[in-house]
Order: structure tokens, then sequence, then C-alpha cells
């Protein structure tokens, strides 16, 4: 290994998944080489927008899942190790059984990080593999399960909002039938819209000149509208895609049963029932922030979807 290179772990705990990055940073030569990268679907925060609590099953499933991690992270050598926690458990009112047992199993405590801190390493990690290929600013759109995340800027943040809107959280909230129905489909748009409407007071959305989308939903989107037999993570990061393919897209997903998703080669069995969800919430992005650049007097005619996201920028913010 060379001599500024850190062996790092990055955990990501969402409401719906729990990620592992396990990656060599070298700070001074600017690179991150993978070398674990793996995803498992757990839903932590299975009812919690209902509840506020976190279910028992959920956290069960959350434990097990990181002591499989911790496994790799001894297997590897790993030097730093950062747990970060985002939207379900800073809706939850038993988060400390949660911290106790996450710290037992690790040895680090989670980090319930703010929107804010969400949105910043999320766009560190987005905007860290660009190398100029792209014209700034950009827009980065990190889709989780509870929240959205949008930060604008060029090499650092610039503006940056959190929408309570997430597919697991509109999928509980509003799709509830099996295709969606035509008035859950409504309520969940307004509900988007309005959400949009506050982020658009704090974040100049007609700014934008790439748009990037993150996370898992957007991804899913990406491979259909790619016409994936499977996912294939090179082939979907970097992936540069006409407006009108991506809303095809959303709205072909959107409209199927989740038995016809689960037929889907590149489906994650654990996002056949939420992906529905998350195909809407980007669908509405995507189109408020095409509207917003035309009023500013520009077109937006393409999205980019990257494989890079809040875990590479956890792993860049244990080398710093």
């Amino acid at each position: 290994m060379a001599e500024n290179t850190r062996r790092v772990a990055a955990i990501d705990c969402g409401t719906n998944s729990i990620r592992l990055l396990i990656a060599d940073v070298d700070p001074v030569a600017g690179t991150l080489v993978d070398i674990e990268r793996t995803m498992t679907v757990v839903r932590l925060g299975q009812g919690v927008d209902k509840t506020g609590v976190l279910d028992a099953d959920a956290l069960n499933r959350t434990f097990t899942c990181t002591r499989t991690y911790q496994a790799l992270i001894e297997r590897h050598g790993v030097e730093a190790v950062r747990f970060v926690a985002t939207s379900a458990t800073r809706d939850a009112s038993n988060r400390d059984e949660f911290f106790d047992e996450i710290n037992e199993i690790l040895g680090v405590t989670p980090e319930v990080i703010s929107g804010d801190e969400e949105a910043r390493l999320s766009f560190r990690g987005a905007t860290g593999v660009f190398g100029g290929q792209f014209e700034a600013p950009y827009l980065v759109v990190d889709l989780g399960g509870g929240s959205t995340e949008l930060v604008l800027g060029t090499t650092t943040p610039e503006a940056a909002w959190s929408m309570d809107v997430g597919c697991v959280r509109m999928t509980e909230r509003h799709l509830k039938s099996d295709p969606p129905t035509e008035a859950e489909l409504a309520a969940a748009r307004a509900d988007v819209q309005a959400a949009l409407d506050e982020a658009g007071r704090h974040v100049p959305l007609g700014d934008t000149a790439t748009l990037v989308g993150l996370a898992g939903s957007i991804t899913t989107v990406t491979a259909h509208a790619l016409g994936l037999e499977l996912y294939e993570r090179d082939r979907i990061n970097g992936a540069v895609l006409p407006i009108d393919a991506v809303l095809e897209s959303a709205s072909d997903l959107l409209t199927r049963s989740r038995e016809q998703r689960a037929e889907l080669g590149f489906m994650h069995p654990g996002r056949i029932d939420v992906i529905g969800a998350g195909a809407l919430v980007w669908s509405e992005v995507v189109q408020r922030v095409q509207r917003e650049v035309r009023a500013a007097g520009r077109e937006l005619a393409t999205t980019l979807t990257s494989e890079h996201d809040i875990l590479d920028g956890i792993a860049w913010s244990l080398v710093q």
C-alpha cells in the first residue's frame, strides 16, 4: 500500500438499506479504490413514519447485517471506520437501543447526521470522480428511503436542502395498492411537489447545468432506461440519459404490479415494493428542475447517474 493511502470502511445505514464500502483512499493523489462495496436491504425505517419507533424485527435485521460487515472489516485490515445513520434513526424515539448495539458490534458510535451533512457527504462522493467531464454547477440528488437531498455546487456545496420524501416513506404514506391507484398517485405527487416548492426556496434549481442522480431508486430507473437484463454497475455509472427516456422508464416502473417488477433481472428483491415511489419522486424532481432551468433561459436535456454517493463521501471524510 502506498505511503499516503489509508484503508477505511464507510457504512451508510439508511431507511431502506445498509451499505458498506471498504476502500483504499489516497488524499494526496485524490484516489479512492474499492476493496469491497456491498448493500443489504434491511428496511430499518419500516413503519417509522407512522410510529416514530424502530421496529424490533428491523433492528435485528440491521444488527445481523452489521455483524457480517464487521467480519469483512476485520478480514481486510481496516484502519478507520465511520458508521453514518440517516433519515430513519433521526425520526426514532428508541434510537439509543440502536446506538448501543452497533457500538457493541463495531466499536464505533453511529452518527445520526443532519440533512445538511448528508447532503455535503453525498456531493463530495458524487462529484469527486467527475474530473471536469461535466458542466457545473451540479445539482446532486440523493434519493433515499426516507428523505431526498438536493445539493447544488461546483467544487463544494453552495446550497442544500433535505426533503422528507423517499421511496419507503412515500410507499407507506400513499402507494398502498398494487399497482397504485390514480388517487394514490395524485396524493404522492402532491406531496413531492409541495416538498419541491419548499426546496426551491433554499436551492436555486434553475442554476443547474448538470443534474446528477444517486442511490438505488435512480440507478434502478437508469438500468430500466438502458434496457439492461441484469444490474450492471459499470454501465449504470456515468450513464447520460435523455430526460424523456428517464420519465418513460420511471412511469413504466411506477405503473407495473409488484409481480411484474419482480420479473426484471436488474431489480433488487428489496426494491420491488418501493421502486414505484422512488421512480415517482425522481420523475417529479427531474421535471421540476427542467422547468426551472428553462425559466432561467437555458435548457436541460439529460440526467447523469452516478454510482458514487454518500458512501464515497464518508470514506473521503475519514482521511481529511
